[in-house]
């Protein structure tokens, strides 16, 4: 059967994450699960929490006729409401039900708002390094992916983001905390890059969107805020999922939250409820939308993850591997360390290489368009991250 030439082109490219998942895989099966220390997918471990699973048999007893069918494209308004409570705690405006549009998990959000936003030939800007299947996104929708370097503590840089702005900027993404450094964005910084859009808009007359990821804004470390976007910035809209925060990321459900203030606003939430159906979502699933609207303040143990973050980096100190300290998320990005003879050279992919005859996996960060760098995800059991010391200190010997 013939294939489209862009998914062909595609396929040769695919995602590093989930080449090194597979692998993986299958080094689990040639060794044996705990002797592989497979750190490349953020995949949680953690189970949902209690209150998950009570409210779920709940429903799943129900016997209400039409439960189970189609509802409005844009989800229960029930659901919406309470989801626009959540929301305007979070984002520090006022939001009805009607700024909120249910989505199939983060990623199909994200798909609604470019099908939204994007004419042919407009650019996204995005700072890298970044989930790399956004540039996969903006191209299904005609759009370009613009890349501008962050500063070197992976924080935004505002002035290049402000040189990288043209009159096809349709939006700007972001990712906070942040896919793959952990790196939170300060509210002043937000306040900084709203103007700069602003003062784009005025000059240009097209007014930028600010999208902004949010699927862990519920995981932060050490108090670290995670500023609003909606209250910031009128053009805003913020994307997220239920995948990290309740660990529910194969059950694909999530909501859009647009901005009260933003101009034109009815029209664009029409367009996000017309987007989510013609993109073939139709709708959010149905159970976990009103699994969800009652879980509204519940999350999984940040703690957890906390002490996985503090036994994975006494590790990577102990074998002398460096990396940008995690505020957020639950990801380490490390820089490959200088080899041997070819001192200040930073192959991501060689590490990559030598660190798998080790049985150790993490994904390299030419993935996210930053190259010299590695991820890790922590997001499994503490046992598995505890025992892989051994393994860092003997590839690095041999480093």
């Amino acid at each position: 059967m013939p294939i489209a030439a862009t998914i062909k082109d595609a396929l040769g490219s695919q995602s590093m994450i989930r080449k090194m998942f597979e692998e993986g895989a299958m080094l689990k099966k040639q060794y044996g699960a705990d002797h592989v220390f497979d750190f490349s997918l953020g995949n949680p471990d953690l189970e949902p929490p209690p209150a998950f699973h009570r409210v779920f048999l709940k429903f799943a007893e129900e016997d209400r006729k039409g439960s189970h069918g189609y509802m409005p494209n844009a989800g229960y308004s029930e659901v919406r409401e309470a989801l626009a409570r959540k929301a305007s705690g979070e984002q520090g405006v006022t939001l009805d039900g009607s700024c909120i549009v249910m989505a199939v998990g983060a990623a199909g959000g994200l798909n609604v708002v470019f099908k939204t936003l994007l004419n042919p030939g407009d650019e996204v800007l995005v700072s890298r390094p970044y989930f790399m299947e956004y540039r996969v996104y903006a191209a299904n929708h005609g759009g370009k992916l613009i890349e501008v370097d962050t500063l070197p503590d992976f924080s935004l840089d505002l002035e290049t983001i402000k040189k990288k702005l043209s009159p096809k900027t349709a939006a700007v993404l972001i990712n906070s905390p942040n896919n793959p450094t952990g790196r939170i964005y300060p509210r002043e910084t937000i306040a900084c890059l709203a103007g700069i859009l602003r003062d784009h808009g005025d000059k240009y007359g097209r007014m930028p969107c600010l999208v902004s990821d949010e699927p862990y804004r519920e995981i932060a470390y050490d108090n670290v805020e995670v500023p609003p976007i909606l209250c910031a910035y009128e053009d805003s809209i913020v994307v997220s999922s239920y995948s990290k925060s309740l660990s529910l990321p194969g059950e694909r459900i999530g909501y859009i939250a647009v901005s009260p203030a933003m101009k034109d606003r009815d029209d664009a939430i029409n367009a996000l409820i017309y987007a989510t159906r013609i993109l073939g979502f139709v709708n959010a699933p149905a159970l976990m939308q009103r699994i969800v609207a009652e879980l509204t303040f519940a999350r999984v143990d940040v703690d957890i993850y906390a002490r996985r973050r503090a036994a994975f980096t006494r590790i990577l100190d102990d074998a002398g591997i460096p990396y940008a300290k995690p505020e957020g998320a639950f990801y380490l990005f490390c820089q490959v360390p200088p080899r041997g003879k070819t001192e200040g050279v930073s192959d991501d992919k060689a590490f990559a290489d030598h660190l798998k005859k080790h049985l150790i996996l993490g994904v390299p960060g030419s993935g996210f368009g930053k190259s010299g760098w590695l991820r890790f995800a922590y997001c499994m059991d503490e046992r598995i991250i505890n025992s892989s010391a051994e393994a860092f200190k003997k590839a690095m010997e041999s480093w």
